[in-house]
């Protein structure tokens, strides 16, 4: 991650963002149950909000200094900060009640490795569960933005399309300066 990327995203101002513009739209009316698996969450600027909201959150963190900063971070909470690629998340079927990915998914660098990640996701999740996430709609700013990072943006109408291709139901998708979405898992 470029330098200036990285302070953007540890910014006070970007975790007010998502936790009064984002968070609040994407789980209203839902019930997130008691636990939780956040996937790329970076600095935890979603997390320090989503922790309130469920008895356990799992946060999967594929940067070794992230994913220790985070364990410092939430040390002695509800936050289990687990090192490792949500490719191949090390949980079993139906683990989870929600689970959440906030800009995030333009830094994986293919789309099968994306779809692999949601994928997972999806297997992780009890039948019945929500997917919740946001990012970023491509754009030439953001491209620049990310020089020298991994800039793989999905478009909202593909991300449609692959969320029901693997599986998912219930599905909304919200594009207002970004793509917001909400998923589930079949009851069975």
């Amino acid at each position: 991650m470029n330098e200036n990327h990285a302070k953007y995203c540890s910014s006070p101002e970007w975790a007010k963002y998502l936790q009064s513009e984002v968070l609040p739209w994407l789980t209203a009316g839902l019930d997130l149950g008691p636990e939780l698996v956040e996937v790329g969450p970076g600095p935890g600027a979603a997390t320090d909000w989503l922790r309130h909201k469920v008895k356990r959150l799992v946060a999967v963190e594929s940067e070794d200094a992230a994913a220790q900063r985070l364990t410092e971070r939430y040390a002695g909470g509800n936050v289990e900060v687990v090192h490792g690629d949500a490719t191949e998340l090390a949980f079993a079927d139906g683990s989870f009640d929600t689970a959440a990915c906030f800009t995030m998914l333009h830094h994986v660098p293919t789309a099968a490795l994306q779809n692999r990640l949601l994928a997972e996701v999806l297997r992780v999740l009890r039948p019945g569960g929500v997917l919740i996430g946001s990012d970023s709609l491509p754009s030439d700013g953001l491209h620049h933005f990310h020089e020298g990072d991994t800039y793989n943006p999905v478009e909202p109408s593909v991300l449609l399309v692959r969320l029901q291709t693997l599986g998912f139901d219930r599905i909304t998708l919200r594009v207002d300066g970004r793509t917001q979405f909400i998923a589930h898992k079949p009851k069975g």
